[in-house]
């Protein structure tokens, strides 16, 4: 069964299971789908890499329609409104990369607080979300457009609240890269 189309995968899933996998492409929840489609059709031939391309064409059909996760906002105004729900002082905003299956590299911006101390997320900057603030010039230019958003709007937040900016990697994804000292 090697060889078949996107389509042809579609057409051989029982109906069920079509609306399951349906109904996780329209909770924006791709990876699920995923798993479904090649759980189902594995046996046949179908490997991960074709499930993928059966669930991308599903969100191709549902288009507009698919209940997308929101963006996180990331003007000075939103990101100091919510610095200011931090439980205590902010003294310091903070960039760190993070990723998984379904959205590859992404940069988390956080809020480093005391009394009690934590750290409090602030934004999550996908790809698209970085294209939305950057424009798609400016992210076309970037080499890691997430990055390039997380410190503009980091820094920009940090100046904004006269505490420092930490971002130790941003040139490059790297989940280890070593944090800010409290």
């Amino acid at each position: 069964m090697a060889g078949l189309t996107t389509s042809e995968w579609w057409g051989l899933l029982p109906e069920g299971i079509r609306g399951e996998v349906d109904g996780y492409v329209l909770q924006d929840r791709r990876l699920q789908a995923a798993r479904i489609v090649w759980e189902t059709c594995r046996g046949r031939g179908l490997g991960l890499h074709e499930a993928e391309g059966v669930v991308h064409e599903r969100y191709l059909h549902h288009g507009d329609r698919i209940a997308r996760t929101p963006l996180s906002p990331l003007d000075l105004e939103s990101l100091a409104a919510r610095a200011s729900g931090c439980p205590g002082p902010v003294v310091a905003i903070e960039a760190i990369w993070d990723g998984d299956t379904v959205h590859d590299w992404f940069v988390i911006l956080l809020a480093v607080s005391t009394g009690p101390a934590g750290r409090y997320e602030l934004a999550t900057i996908h790809r698209e979300t970085a294209v939305r603030h950057l424009g798609d010039v400016r992210a076309e230019e970037a080499r890691r457009p997430e990055a390039t958003a997380a410190e503009a709007a980091g820094r920009a937040l940090a100046e904004h609240l006269a505490v420092p900016f930490h971002f130790a990697s941003p040139d490059a994804p790297d989940d280890g890269a070593p944090r800010r000292r409290s």
